[in-house]
């Protein structure tokens, strides 16, 4: 996981994910670069558009803070509405959670 996440920086600091600065990212960082997992990574990128690739994956999507605007001064921040869950949706979700445990123990 440590090559993607410095593949990930390379990007955001406007770097190319090249082999060169992969092993100097991991380096800095106290890892022991493999070199086989550092050409594969190379590889698997390369003509990937990771900026589109980080907003469609889901996992990121739910993690990466939103980006605001800064407020005009003497506004105040509305509180965002939250949306509450159906009933139905809500039990469906923790049924096939449980459906999912159950197979978990045979």
């Amino acid at each position: 996981m440590e090559y993607v996440y410095a593949a990930m920086l390379l990007h955001k600091a406007g770097k190319p994910v090249n082999e060169e600065n992969l092993n100097a990212v991991l380096n800095a960082a106290g890892v022991n670069p493999d070199a086989a997992r550092v050409k594969a990574l190379v590889a698997a990128l390369e003509g990937v558009n990771i900026e589109e690739a980080i907003k469609t994956a889901p996992a990121f999507a739910a993690a990466a803070p939103q980006a605001q605007a800064p407020q005009a001064p003497g506004k105040e921040a509305k509180p965002e509405e939250k949306k509450e869950k159906k009933p139905e949706e809500e039990k469906q979700k923790e049924e096939a959670a449980l459906e999912g445990l159950g197979a978990l123990f045979g």
